[in-house]
Parts: structure tokens; sequence; C-alpha cells
């Protein structure tokens, strides 16, 4: 009988074994399930770990463990707060900043005030107002998304901290992390100049 080209297929035990590692550490890699075959006595080549879990259909160890930044707005929605503060020139050439909170479930914009001069202890007012109407509204937030502007100081995160409400930073320069207030910011700017009559 003719030898077949290549190398042999690998043992049925090993992959079983393969498969049965990564899936009691989903963290582990190939190379590192390779290095606990290797422990254990079992000489395979790290190639041929890939390819098990190749054929197996199983993600890359980083793919299995984390989830994505949409999976979590889309599972948190009904417990998620954005906010952002919103940069506006008055008619008469003042500079105002307004200071707006969205929920992630019904889109409702609240307005929690707007002033020249955005000072540590008017956002720290506004956010206790806005503690207050969530507790009337019966809402149940979780966490609050926001950017690491300099205008949010850090009794902010202190009064949503004991009301229970957890704060997520954005990353550095990733407007999209916060998308759903970004576009709300953006139709202010935009598209409501356009229809209104001055």
């Amino acid at each position: 009988m003719p030898k077949r080209p290549g190398r042999p297929p690998t043992v049925r035990s090993v992959r079983i074994l393969v498969l049965r590692l990564v899936r009691e550490n989903p963290q582990w890699g190939y190379r590192r399930v390779h290095g606990e075959l290797l422990v254990l006595g079992v000489k395979v080549a790290a190639s041929t770990v890939w390819e098990i879990l190749q054929d197996a259909g199983i993600d890359p160890a980083p793919e299995r463990t984390a989830g994505t930044w949409a999976g979590f707005l889309r599972s948190q929605a009904d417990a998620l707060l954005a906010c952002d503060f919103l940069e506006t020139v008055t008619l008469a050439g003042v500079r105002m900043y307004v200071l707006a909170v969205i929920e992630h479930r019904t889109h409702r914009i609240r307005i929690l005030g707007a002033t020249a001069h955005p000072t540590a202890s008017w956002v720290v007012q506004a956010v206790r107002n806005l503690v207050m109407d969530l507790e009337d509204a019966g809402c149940r937030a979780r966490w609050l998304i926001r950017d690491r502007d300099g205008k949010f100081p850090g009794l902010f995160d202190a009064v949503l901290a004991d009301a229970g409400i957890k704060i997520v930073l954005t990353g550095v320069r990733m407007p999209r992390m916060n998308a759903i207030i970004e576009r709300w910011v953006l139709t202010c700017r935009r598209e409501l100049p356009d229809r209104t009559l001055i």
C-alpha cells in the first residue's frame, strides 16, 4: 500500500484532549494549549493544535472570552445612560455649554441645564437633579458613559456612585464609544439650525 504524502492524521484522543482543554480554559490560546500538552507528555506541533481548533470552528482566545462594546451596549441598554456637553453659540455671540443625558433604551434626552461657565458646583448640582429625576421616574440606570472632559469634577462620579450608577469612561479620542449621545449632538449642530427660523 503506497504511503500518503504529508503528515499522518492526528490521533482522535489528542483531538478530544485539545478540545477539552480549550473548553475548560477559554482564555488559553493554541500556544498555551500546546505547552500544556507537552507537560502532559503529548507531543504535537503548535500548528496541529491550531488546525484542530480551526476545524472545530473555535475562535482565537481573545475573541472567545471578550465581549464586544456593541454587545455590552445591547445587553445593558435598559440600564445605560450617556452624557456629554454640547457647546453652542447664542445669537448674541455668547458661548454656552449644554449638559445632556440620553437613555439608551428609549433615546429619551434629558437636558440638565445650560451655562456659559460650567463650574464644578454647577455640574454637581445638575447631576444631583438628574439622580432625583431618575428616582422619580423609576429609571433603574446602572451605568453612565461619559468622556474624559475636564468639566466633569470628581464629585460628579461620587454623586452617581452613591446612587448606584457606575461610570464608564470612553477611550481617548474614541467618540464611537459614546455614539448615541454624539449622534444627538451632531443632530443638534447640523440639522436643527437648518430648520430654525431666526
